[in-house]
């Protein structure tokens, strides 16, 4: 069969030949439909990660949809964090109960693109955030995966007002498209790459002006994949007793929230990560994702890219000029 190989922690992956996989006791084989290259996909083949260097070569891909006993579904792997191969392959293997069945009418290349980003975005509103109908959100990184569902979550959910703050004019117009009230710039232009790093007090209270004025009145809930500068001016946009969910330091891996801000306002900040759902939990929130997508109501920006171009689609998805998220074509 063909599948993408990581060869070297050094270099993005190549099509190559591999054996058909045999799956064993408790676990399926999946014919593969669609996997999408993720963050957590680069990371892992970096070899830099907090899971160690993986074992090499192997195969690539957290998550895919693909085909098992005549049913449509979604699947997760632990290529990269554990020894094994992963989704980027004609055939992977997975165990039987993981595997979510998806709802009739899903796209498999529309569900591969959302897929664990989505649920991290549903499960830090609603399970983690308790976001409520009526209450007013702020989405930070609002242009990437995570931020365009989230987006879209919010108003699903009951969201009165939902203000996405991204940092380029792509991302900002990405954020629109999923329905934004409003939308700001987090850099000091739209095509900057500012707003990183802790920054200055001047930075960070000129930034939570523009924020603020975006908003209706205080915000209840913040979902925020960047922490730095973006956090700490978003949290200043915050009523007393809000909350700030944080599931990401693309920004920067600290922030200068200052004490007073977190006192005066009695401030709730949340941390959030996939790893700490149930597999029940993840199947419900697939689910949700899924029936979403199917019904028209949930989508974010993607591109396919078949198999045998993988070495391109993964420079472009890493070096950030992919038009979303590249989902590849295995079958």
């Amino acid at each position: 069969m063909r599948a993408a190989l990581i060869e070297s922690c050094a270099r993005p992956p190549v099509p190559a030949d591999r054996p058909v996989p045999a799956p064993g006791p408790g676990w399926e084989a999946v014919r593969v439909a669609a996997a999408p290259i993720t963050p957590l996909d680069l990371l892992c083949a970096g070899g830099t990660s907090y899971f160690g260097v993986p074992d090499l070569p192997y195969v690539p891909g957290v998550q895919g949809v693909g085909t098992a006993g005549g049913r449509l579904v979604w699947f997760p792997a632990s290529a990269g964090m554990a020894p094994g191969d992963g989704s980027m392959a004609e055939v992977a293997l997975a165990r039987s109960e993981d595997l979510v069945e998806l709802p009739a009418g899903a796209d498999p290349y529309a569900v591969a693109a959302l897929g664990l980003s989505a649920v991290a975005a549903y499960m830090a509103l609603t399970w983690r955030g308790e976001l409520r109908a009526g209450e007013q959100v702020l989405v930070l990184g609002a242009g990437g995966v995570v931020g365009q569902a989230a987006v879209q979550l919010a108003r699903l959910a009951g969201a009165r007002r939902v203000i996405a703050a991204a940092r380029s004019a792509a991302a900002l117009e990405r954020a629109r498209r999923t329905g934004a009230d409003a939308v700001v710039p987090l850099g000091p232009c739209e095509d900057a790459h500012a707003a990183t790093g802790t920054g200055t007090a001047a930075e960070v209270a000129e930034l939570a002006a523009r924020l603020n004025a975006a908003c209706d009145g205080p915000v209840d809930l913040v979902l925020d994949p960047l922490y730095g500068v973006p956090a700490a001016a978003a949290a200043r946009t915050l009523r007393e007793g809000g909350r700030l969910v944080n599931l990401g330091g693309s920004a920067s891996e600290t922030c200068a929230l200052d004490s007073s801000t977190l006192r005066s306002r009695s401030l709730r900040i949340l941390g959030y990560t996939n790893t700490s759902l149930t597999r029940e939990q993840r199947t419900a929130a697939i689910t949700h994702v899924a029936e979403q997508s199917a019904a028209g109501r949930l989508a974010v920006a993607y591109e396919v890219m078949p198999l045998d171009q993988v070495t391109e689609a993964w420079q472009r998805q890493a070096d950030g000029t992919a038009k979303g998220r590249i989902v590849l074509r295995t079958a």
